[in-house]
């Protein structure tokens, strides 16, 4: 039997020593600059909004890791689709030092633990170390002498979040991913079944249900922050901020009427007469009302002389450009994650599967979009990259303008240099919590380039001849990857197995995601309803104080 083998692509040089060297240099010092770059960057940003009246170093310090743990495991989704990528050629051959089994077994299981090993640092954080610190900072004392005593204290209350965290532990470690083998087995061999299930996982289940758990909190974060930042960051800088001049104007004709007003009840008492309880009632709320007025002519005056105020004016049609681009990028979102969710509505096997399709049946433009970008390298990671920072700074975005809730409850409000220490450190926590999330959002975007990412694989077709006599000759041809390649072909990212691992969980991340597309809805009719912001808006407020407000202005 002929074979013929009609294969694009030049031949593969294997690889020497001297160049594998020069790319695991090459490669850590990316890693290492990547690194710093992230670090710098949490430092600014940490520093930008923290108070400086209420700073604390242990908090800053939690923070910054935090917010750096958060970025760092979401950079690992693209690394993911990087590395199973990079084990192929172009023409579909896997390379010569991935042309062993074990050996892409080993990459794999390596990305897999790198998984693990940044979720159990995102479960210590979020179950440890950031409520420690969140009640060593509240039980702090005016005169702060008894550190034993906070310490104590704190570690009291963060005790009822480690019993959280044990129970989860303790329930993913007994719920089986498969039924036993045989129904009609005893209760003790049932028992005996589920030891040995986690024995052969190494408690990696346990973990994978822990984070899955946290998962669902990220996914109400992703619903809350993310959706409504996706509207309002864009909007924003297409709609700038007001003039200065004209709120300055308006600040002082506003000064002018309450101090008229203030006058005009306090004539009243002019001959020693007392004034009624309404009236007492109507000038402390004038005075007040005043107070903030001349707070913010302080404000006003400062931002006018600002240099940085100058710049962003200056920088405004570049500001429209960008809030247009974004504003483009969220529609496209929107589009390609309500065509992904139908997709899913209409050829997933439903609920009991969790709505886990292979591959994608509609056109989903983003999908497509990083497929035509793979034979430009390295344009398609590029473009995943800047997806996954996307929700990231958007989520940064969403929780900056609306502050933290707790249901109606509004608990902390995040401004700069007038942020309260738990106010950041509730900001990273539901961060790391949106980040766990980020991974089934951008997989619900591009399905089947987050599972195989810009692998092809060698499909052997037949090719017709004229003379029988002559045998079966056969071509080569090169495809993309997708659900009907071969195992041995393609190989699956550790992220698409992690995310699909409970089925019941990516049930709730199926209607998650119809529930963000209406929260992005609402947030953007909400935000296009807004008029302008102040140039000077979240600085001040009716319950700040004068200190505060000195601290600020030096």
């Amino acid at each position: 039997m002929a074979s013929v083998s009609c294969v694009a692509g030049s031949e593969a040089v294997m690889a020497t020593p001297g160049a594998l060297l020069s790319e695991s240099v090459l490669g850590w010092s990316i890693f290492t600059i990547v690194l710093l770059v992230i670090l710098a960057f949490c430092w600014v940003y940490i520093r930008k909004y923290q108070s400086r009246q209420e700073s604390e170093v242990i908090s800053t310090i939690t923070a910054i890791c935090a917010l750096a743990i958060a970025l760092i495991t979401s950079a690992l989704l693209p690394v993911d689709i990087f590395l199973v990528s990079f084990m192929k050629y172009p023409n579909g051959t896997y390379k010569e030092w991935a042309a062993n089994n074990e050996t892409r077994q080993q990459i794999e299981n390596t990305v897999l633990y790198g998984y693990y090993t940044l979720y159990s640092i995102i479960l210590l954080c979020v179950f440890l170390w950031i409520p420690f610190v969140y009640f060593y900072y509240e039980e702090k004392d005016e005169d702060n002498s008894n550190k034993c005593l906070q310490v104590k204290n704190a570690l009291k209350y963060t005790i009822g979040f480690v019993i959280v965290c044990s129970a989860l532990l303790l329930i993913g470690t007994f719920v089986p991913l498969e039924s036993p083998p045989n129904r009609n087995s005893t209760q003790w061999e049932k028992v005996q079944y589920l030891f040995e299930e986690l024995g052969s996982s190494h408690g990696l289940a346990a973990l994978s249900f822990s984070i899955s758990s946290l998962t669902l909190i990220g996914m109400l974060a992703v619903i809350t922050y993310t959706a409504y930042g996706m509207s309002v960051l864009p909007l924003n800088l297409i709609k700038g901020t007001r003039s200065i001049l004209y709120e300055r104007l308006e600040n002082t004709e506003d000064t002018e009427e309450v101090e008229h007003q203030i006058d005009k009840l306090k004539a009243k008492c002019a001959d020693g007469r007392p004034l009624s309880m309404r009236d007492r009632r109507n000038l402390q709320d004038l005075e007040a009302k005043l107070q903030v007025l001349r707070r913010q002519g302080r404000h006003l005056e400062i931002a006018e002389r600002n240099c940085c105020n100058k710049v962003g004016s200056a920088l405004r049609p570049m500001k429209i450009l960008l809030g247009v681009f974004f504003i483009l990028v969220a529609l496209l979102f929107f589009v390609t994650l309500f065509i992904s969710n139908l997709d899913k509505a209409l050829h997933s096997a439903g609920i009991s599967t969790g709505f886990i399709i292979f591959g994608t049946n509609l056109t989903n433009p983003l999908n497509e979009l990083l497929l035509a970008l793979q034979p430009v390298f390295p344009l398609d990671y590029v473009l995943i990259t800047i997806i996954t920072m996307y929700f990231v700074f958007t989520s940064m975005a969403g929780i900056r303008n609306m502050g933290i809730w707790f249901f109606w409850i509004r608990l902390y409000k995040i401004r700069p240099q007038r942020t309260r220490p738990q106010a950041l450190l509730f900001l990273c926590m539901i961060l790391l919590l949106i980040v766990l999330h980020t991974s089934y959002m951008i997989y619900s975007l591009a399905p089947q380039y987050v599972m195989y990412g810009s692998q092809k694989y060698l499909l052997q077709t037949p090719l017709p001849t004229a003379d029988p006599s002559q045998g079966n000759h056969t071509a080569a041809i090169t495809k993309i990857c997708d659900a009907d390649a071969p195992e041995d072909q393609c190989t699956v990212t550790r992220s698409y197995l992690f995310l699909h691992k409970f089925w019941f969980f990516s049930t709730i991340y199926y209607f998650g995601n119809w529930a963000f597309l209406v929260v992005f809805l609402i947030g953007l009719v909400v935000s296009c309803c807004k008029g302008k912001k102040s140039v000077i808006e979240g600085e001040v407020d009716a319950d700040d104080s004068d200190f505060s407000d000195d601290e600020y202005v030096h």
